[in-house]
């Protein structure tokens, strides 16, 4: 590997958007690794319970006064937080599946990805 190319990702790396990659990624992965197992409603919390979690504190950031975010992004995110919050009282419940959570966090991995390829 060349020393520009370790240095782009390097940069990828260390950025806030690489480390919300890397936290969702994990998250996301925990949550495929439970259903995988076949864990269902209680026997998946540890998985949901963290990603709730990342959600909340997604939301409370976009909430700030002063986050440089554009207002529309913003409010998406507060939107998916709030309705990752209701849908996974609803997996717990067995009333709807771990998939649709996943699906989310991949579709922001993906976006996150992309956000990091062009920025390098």
């Amino acid at each position: 590997m060349s020393l520009d190319a370790y240095r782009r990702v390097q940069k990828i790396a260390a950025s806030p958007r690489g480390t919300e990659y890397r936290l969702m990624s994990q998250i996301t992965g925990e949550m495929i690794d439970a259903r995988d197992a076949g864990l269902t409603g209680a026997g998946l919390m540890p998985a949901l319970h963290r990603n709730r979690e990342v959600w909340t504190v997604f939301s409370s950031l976009c909430a700030l006064p002063g986050n440089q975010l554009p207002d529309a992004l913003r409010a998406g995110i507060i939107s998916l937080a709030l309705w990752v919050d209701r849908h996974t009282t609803a997996v717990v419940r067995g009333q709807e599946s771990i998939d649709d959570l996943i699906d989310i966090n991949r579709s922001i991995i993906d976006g996150l990805a992309n956000e990091n390829v062009a920025a390098a």
